[in-house]
């Protein structure tokens, strides 16, 4: 079965004109990889890109070709940079900017009991790394024009990445007027408007990974208001069966015996259930989610170097 066509009426504006990029999904969908390949897409479309990781196992430079990945924005692509964010660095970077004072923030930081309390405090590690990505989309040049035209944010997985959304508006809730919240607040109304973010769902051609996307993309508009804007179905097999094909070699059920006939029978079989279940996948998908997915095909090289990378970009765009 070929991937569904979108109808008109669920197509929406390319993603390069939105400012903030949050990509999320169930762990091991490839959320990464949509990462470096969108990042390579845009990048193409002149825009300056800047790829947010939130404390990973950094991947993301075996996919474009570069050096390691650290706490510090580095150069990593034409018009891409990428930064490895830490959660101890990123408060002490927001310590530093609050208290316009590098001596000030020693005093106070290097205090192990105020070390301690921040680590403590629900939902301060989620925002020190979201804030901070959220920071960059701020950032201009000397001559007054932005740093990055798109800042994208390597979201942790489903649970987590849901989790670290709410906290600016638990902030805005919560805390009292001052320097976090207006700049939670700040944040926030960025998340929320549709003309500069969106999130990025990625998910496989799965029941599992379909179930937690369903979920995540109510949770996201119904509980925070958040626009969806590209869902991504990654690894998608190419068929090889018709469905009636698909249902004929199901229905044969279980093949034993290592003939060669009977290899090929087993071969076809496992085949045409992954392609079942792939079909049923993508139906749902289209019918549950308030947008057409994307598709992006199995590769059967090594997905994680820059030219299967470069391959996705271009499906991508």
């Amino acid at each position: 079965m070929s991937p569904p066509a979108s109808p008109p009426s669920t197509q929406r504006p390319g993603l390069e004109s939105k400012r903030f990029l949050i990509v999320t999904g169930k762990g091991g969908v490839g959320k990464t990889t949509v990462c470096a390949a969108e990042a390579l897409a845009l990048a193409a479309k002149g825009k300056r890109v800047l790829v947010c990781m939130c404390n990973a196992k950094e991947r993301l430079s075996a996919m474009l070709g570069s050096e390691l990945i650290g706490p510090e924005v580095r150069a990593v692509a034409p018009n891409i940079w990428a930064v490895n964010m830490d959660p101890e660095l990123a408060l002490q970077e927001y310590g530093m900017m609050a208290l316009h004072s590098k001596t000030l923030f020693k005093l106070l930081f290097d205090n192990k009991y105020v070390r301690t309390f921040f680590r403590a405090v629900p939902g301060m590690q989620e925002w020190t790394l979201l804030g901070k990505a959220w920071w960059h989309t701020t950032e201009t040049r000397d001559d007054g024009s932005l740093t990055y035209d798109v800042v994208i944010l390597d979201a942790p997985a489903t649970g987590h990445g849901l989790d670290m959304l709410r906290v600016p508006k638990i902030i805005v809730d919560v805390v009292p007027p001052g320097l976090l919240q207006r700049d939670a607040l700040l944040a926030w109304k960025m998340f929320q408007d549709p003309l500069l973010s969106a999130v990025v769902l990625v998910t496989l051609p799965e029941e599992m990974p379909v179930t937690e996307t369903v979920e995540l993309a109510r949770a996201l508009r119904e509980e925070l208001g958040l626009t969806i804007g590209k869902v991504v179905v990654n690894c998608l097999l190419p068929p090889l069966f018709s469905k009636d094909e698909r249902a004929a070699l199901v229905a044969m059920g279980p093949v034993t015996g290592d003939t060669p006939p009977e290899a090929a029978l087993y071969a076809g079989r496992r085949r045409a259930l992954r392609e079942q279940v792939q079909a049923s996948s993508l139906h749902r998908l289209s019918q549950e989610l308030p947008i057409s997915p994307s598709y992006l095909p199995q590769l059967f090289e090594d997905a994680a170097c820059p030219g299967a990378i470069r391959e996705l970009a271009k499906r991508m765009a």
